[in-house]
């Protein structure tokens, strides 16, 4: 019994650790498609693609609510990873 709260417990704050590290923010204006599928929640290889080519056509992204304008990624998206999400250095910094 004692065991298994113990595996429990480092368990846990081995996934703990995972999560911290996993919240580091990704530039939504420089990152690559695979930085940003990683770093983002329901972002997967073909929304990561969509987010570089949107970007592409319209410039850096000045808000972050500007990625729902992207084919795929909904507001639900963009809330959930908001504390994921930077916009690095633009023009008007």
């Amino acid at each position: 019994m004692i065991k298994n709260i113990i595996f429990a417990m480092l368990l846990s704050l081995a996934l703990t650790g995972l999560t911290v590290a996993d919240m580091e923010p990704v530039d939504i204006n420089t990152a690559n498609a695979e930085q940003l599928a990683d770093a983002l929640h329901g972002v997967g290889a073909a929304k990561a693609e969509a987010i570089i080519a949107y970007r592409e056509e319209n410039g850096p992204f000045a808000h972050i609510d500007e990625l729902v304008n992207v084919r795929g990624i909904g507001l639900g998206t963009v809330d959930r990873n908001r504390d994921r999400i930077s916009l690095g250095q633009t023009d008007s910094d």
